[in-house]
């Protein structure tokens, strides 16, 4: 075998080796984005647990969290906390909306929020108020999809209907007139 056949060999093992070396940088990199995109999803998940966990813990925060927040009598320490809390919601939604956007999550993180925020929240006196002031920082594709999905009146009542159907035994204080309803959490007005 000549210099030149030897050279023309290696040069054969060299483009095989880098495209092996690519396949694996592939594979690597298709890895670590699984990776992150579940670090993410994990962080999301658990903002959510973490709310939960203290409204069920925290008796004065679960008191908080059940008042009708439409109410008149709420005073202003409330309204204060209820705006902030509002706030704290709506950066939650601005954040995991962005991240489904860019690929980062899977919408079922956004998914589970829309569903947590059509419990009425951006349409009580607080949430109206918070939603227009803040609406004006986002890009209006945005603004039309949290109207619709979450601000929206006919879409929530849709969506509960179509929950009540599925699940009636959950659902029973919302049948008939929903005012007389103890329940003041779940608002379809």
């Amino acid at each position: 075998m000549s210099f030149q056949e030897l050279g023309s060999l290696g040069e054969f093992i060299a483009a095989i080796a880098t495209v092996a070396t690519l396949l694996y940088l592939s594979a690597q990199i298709r890895q670590t984005n699984l990776i992150t995109k579940a670090q993410f999803g994990h962080g999301l998940t658990h903002r959510l647990y973490e709310r939960f966990f203290h409204t069920a813990k925290d008796q004065e925060f679960a008191e908080f969290i059940g008042k009708d927040w439409a109410s008149e009598d709420i005073n202003s320490v409330d309204k204060s906390r209820i705006t902030f809390f509002t706030i704290m919601l709506l950066v939650d939604v601005f954040d995991v909306y962005d991240k489904v956007q860019q690929g980062l999550v899977e919408k079922k993180h956004l998914d589970m929020r829309v569903h947590m925020l059509r419990t009425g929240i951006f349409r009580s006196p607080t949430g109206e108020r918070v939603w227009k002031f803040w609406k004006n920082l986002r890009e209006a594709e945005f603004a039309d999809w949290f109207e619709k999905n979450i601000v929206d009146p006919s879409t929530t009542a849709e969506f509960v209907k179509r929950m009540q159907e599925e699940n009636p035994e959950l659902y029973n204080e919302l049948k008939g007139d929903h005012e007389k309803s103890e329940n003041s959490f779940f608002r379809v007005d």
